[in-house]
């Protein structure tokens, strides 16, 4: 097998393409599938080598895989990182660099505005080994300041936040967490690589689902994290001792997806962007949530740190009485029929979700309120089917409201 030297200083857009190309002793063009769960020697002392870590090369595809390799590899060219660890989900790789990195005793602070699940693992599981964590507004950077105690060893955010889209100021977060020896750890699922660059910011981890954007057809499940080499080797060390590992089919999809990454986030960008601007005209739409809009608290702020304003957008609908309640919100959802009802983003496809009852469902009543999470509201994940179509389906929503559309 060989690898090519590429050159340096790279865009994105080559990057995603070319980086940790791989040719086997057949010269494949596209990147080869290693479907093995184990590897073998030339004798007992290699084999020795190998799991000593003495000698590079692969042990068991728990933990190493060349495929696996190539996207690890391709991500961290991508964000600008040293290192890259791959797991089985999205979640694997949050729940494993916190247990890989923190210990009893160790501090949180973490917006409100991210994943519902993340959420539970705050207060179900970290909790019970004794790491605290404490929820603040993302975009207020007093609150982040008075929150950080002496044991805080991570700032943890999402940016653009889901569902509402609000946007953390990464390089002052970043400057607030090494100031207290501590390190900022940005999920940036939302933006990928092609939008936002959270290492260049200032970021000293990032994490992604792959599962979202990096595939963007819905195909698998996975996650990552990249990083320096030094925090990356003891995450590495966890996964491998734990097994939350992502398969080599996994990995080979999320290979393919990444060679188109650049193209499909410009198009959800500008597929929610034409869906925004139309939705804030029309009736029953009481507010509109996407940085791309003007209006927006924190565009200037978005538009200083990423290249584009993604694909997710949410809006809070009231019916023609006035009601702004859950009930509406289903009526919006059930009335389309060109979108899919899924909780899921980062699709070609459009999807629609109640997030009060699906990805923040587990999160308290009390909670919810705080981060805005209300029963009127609806996360729209823009995919790339024509924008005619798309407003056409969501005008069936604003129609069974009780609106007329504009």
């Amino acid at each position: 097998m060989s690898e090519r030297q590429l050159p340096d200083d790279l865009s994105i857009e080559t990057l995603a393409i070319r980086a940790a190309e791989l040719r086997t002793g057949e010269m494949t063009h596209s990147e080869p599938l290693f479907l093995t769960s184990s590897f073998v020697y030339e004798n007992a002392a290699q084999a020795a080598a190998r799991f000593a870590g003495d000698e590079p090369g692969n042990v068991y595809s728990r933990f190493t895989n060349p495929t696996v390799s190539i996207f690890e590899q391709r991500l961290a060219a991508m964000e600008g990182g040293e290192r890259c660890v791959a797991f089985a989900s999205g979640m694997a790789a949050i729940t494993s660099t916190f247990l890989a990195l923190l210990k009893p005793g160790d501090h949180i602070v973490s917006s409100r505005g991210v994943f519902g699940t993340t959420n539970v693992v705050y207060e179900k599981y970290l909790k019970k080994f004794g790491i605290e964590t404490t929820l603040v507004d993302l975009t207020d950077l007093d609150a982040w300041r008075a929150a950080v105690r002496p044991e805080t060893r991570f700032l943890y955010l999402e940016t653009p936040s889901n569902p509402l889209a609000e946007v953390g100021d990464i390089r002052a977060l970043a400057e607030l967490a090494h100031a207290n020896d501590a390190q900022l750890i940005v999920d940036n699922c939302f933006c990928s690589p092609a939008l936002q660059q959270p290492l260049a910011l200032g970021a000293d981890l990032v994490i992604h689902s792959a599962t979202k954007y990096l595939d963007g057809q819905g195909r698998c499940l996975g996650g990552a994290v990249v990083g320096p080499k030094e925090t990356l080797n003891e995450i590495y060390g966890f996964l491998r001792s734990t097994g939350a590992t992502m398969s080599a089919f996994n990995a080979w999809v999320f290979i393919k997806g990444l060679e188109t990454l650049a193209l499909r986030m410009k198009a959800h960008s500008d597929n929610a962007q034409g869906l925004a601007d139309w939705l804030v005209q029309q009736p029953g739409i009481a507010r509109v949530h996407y940085a791309g809009l003007p209006e927006h608290p924190q565009h200037a702020l978005a538009k200083q740190q990423q290249s584009g304003f993604g694909g997710v957008l949410s809006i809070e609908v009231e019916d023609s009485d006035g009601a702004r309640d859950r009930q509406a919100a289903w009526r919006f959802i059930d009335a389309t029929r060109l979108v899919s009802i899924t909780a899921n983003l980062g699709d070609v496809k459009t999807t629609i979700t109640h997030p009060a009852t699906t990805t923040h469902g587990r999160v308290s009543a009390e909670e919810k309120q705080r981060s805005g999470i209300t029963e009127n509201l609806i996360r729209v994940a823009v995919g790339l089917e024509g924008l005619a179509d798309l407003k056409a389906d969501m005008a069936r929503g604003i129609v069974a409201l009780g609106h007329a559309v504009r």
